[in-house]
């Protein structure tokens, strides 16, 4: 399968049609970006070892039944995909509390949560991806009918289940996490996008460390060897 014509391009990929009209290829890219861009740089290799970690998670939740735009991966930097229409919804699953819960809400740094919290997003960058609610997704027209929403929360809900325990299996923290949805040729709502430590906060269950994107929001540095390592853990490859 080869790339055709440039579809879009993201801050992390680029996503190209093929000779298929029902499938795309996403090209990883190593560029870095935080705080709605206004941080940035990039890291060699980084995109490749996101799409192996997105590959790896991809099989896994597939294999759990959870309906997802996975095909194959292609290379180190290109994966194959079916082709979806985005739902502008970014959907934030929450297990502790930090980062913006913690600033904006004032709950403690850390705080493990009674419950999963799902929260919605607005997937707009010109304003900034603002929070949003059922009925603002219903008069954005974002989804057809409140059971969409339901039928989102809940595959939400489900894939988190299944991370915590994957990555507690191999001594990782998964404090939360952005999942974004589409609809495939047929209509139907599946998990699209990646599942990178670019999306994840991952910490170490016995350090604490931060195994994620944090490293480069927060200046920490390290950023590769982290997300080298949470792939080795993921493919049971842990020094």
């Amino acid at each position: 399968m080869e790339k055709k014509s440039l579809v879009y391009e993201g801050k992390a990929k680029k996503i190209w049609s093929t000779d298929d009209e029902k499938l795309y290829i996403s090209e990883f890219k190593d560029d870095l970006t935080a705080f709605n861009g206004e941080k940035k740089s990039s890291e060699a290799g980084k995109g490749a070892l996101n799409n192996k970690i997105s590959t790896e998670l991809f099989k896994y939740l597939s294999a759990k039944g959870v309906p997802t735009h996975f095909v194959e991966m292609l290379d180190d930097n290109h994966m194959l995909h079916k082709k979806a229409d985005v739902i502008l919804i970014e959907v934030i699953v929450r297990n502790i509390a930090t980062g913006s819960l913690s600033r904006n809400l004032g709950i403690e740094d850390g705080k493990v949560l009674p419950f999963t919290l799902v929260e919605f997003d607005y997937k707009n960058d010109e304003l900034g991806d603002p929070k949003l609610n059922d009925q603002h997704c219903l008069i954005l027209e974002l989804v057809n009918d409140a059971s969409e929403l339901e039928y989102i929360r809940y595959w939400a809900r489900r894939i988190n289940d299944l991370l915590k325990a994957f990555y507690a299996e191999r001594g990782l923290i998964l404090v939360d996490f952005k999942l974004e949805f589409g609809r495939d040729s047929d209509g139907n709502i599946i998990l699209i996008d990646e599942l990178s430590p670019d999306n994840f906060r991952l910490w170490d269950s016995e350090s604490g460390e931060s195994m994620d994107k944090d490293r480069f929001r927060k200046g920490l540095g390290g950023l590769k060897v982290a997300y080298e390592e949470v792939l080795n853990r993921i493919l049971g490859t842990k020094q």
